[in-house]
């Protein structure tokens, strides 16, 4: 599906199009997710532009890259289109593993902050957990795609160890949860 102009003033009555060209409510649980994934990318691209890290900014721009291909995937019900591909999964992972190598082992909960850039990925590891829960939900009464689902739970881990190496990176200590506070 291409678009060819923004405004159709097809959904005025509260209806809209799925990819497939089935018309469903605007509060249809597909269109909730496409809505939660669409705010995801948004605010990875926010993201983005805090970052100086040309190899980090890259990488986002990858996995925004990701998240339309599971839009597309979520936008065509029944179809075994497999946007997102699994080399994707598996070099998320790859990655969780060599951030992982470069920090101190996480001894305790840490408190979200400390720099702009740390900052904006500790929101956009929180939106994409939205989206994971979006899409967990939508699959209870729906085709279940299993990629998605792990994409996104590896990928929260992922930005929430970013925003840890960006923080490290910058010479920033990390402030921990005090229980007794």
């Amino acid at each position: 599906m291409r678009i060819t102009k923004v405004t159709t003033k097809t959904g005025d009555a509260g209806q809209t199009s799925l990819g497939s060209g089935e018309r469903v409510k605007k509060t249809h649980p597909r269109i909730n997710l496409l809505g939660e994934l669409d705010h995801f990318n948004s605010v990875l691209g926010w993201t983005i532009t805090s970052l100086s890290d040309n190899d980090f900014i890259e990488e986002l721009k990858n996995i925004q890259q990701d998240i339309f291909n599971i839009s597309g995937d979520v936008s065509i019900p029944k179809a075994d289109s497999g946007l997102l591909k699994e080399e994707r999964l598996i070099y998320i992972e790859s990655q969780i593993e060599i951030i992982t190598s470069k920090l101190p082992p996480l001894r305790e909960f840490i408190l979200p902050g400390g720099s702009e850039p740390a900052s904006r990925l500790h929101i956009t590891r929180t939106v994409c957990r939205k989206v994971e829960r979006a899409l967990v939900a939508t699959y209870e009464n729906d085709e279940f795609n299993e990629m998605h689902s792990k994409y996104m739970n590896r990928l929260s881990d992922y930005l929430f160890l970013l925003a840890r190496l960006v923080k490290h990176n910058e010479g920033l200590n990390e402030e921990h949860w005090n229980l007794n506070k």
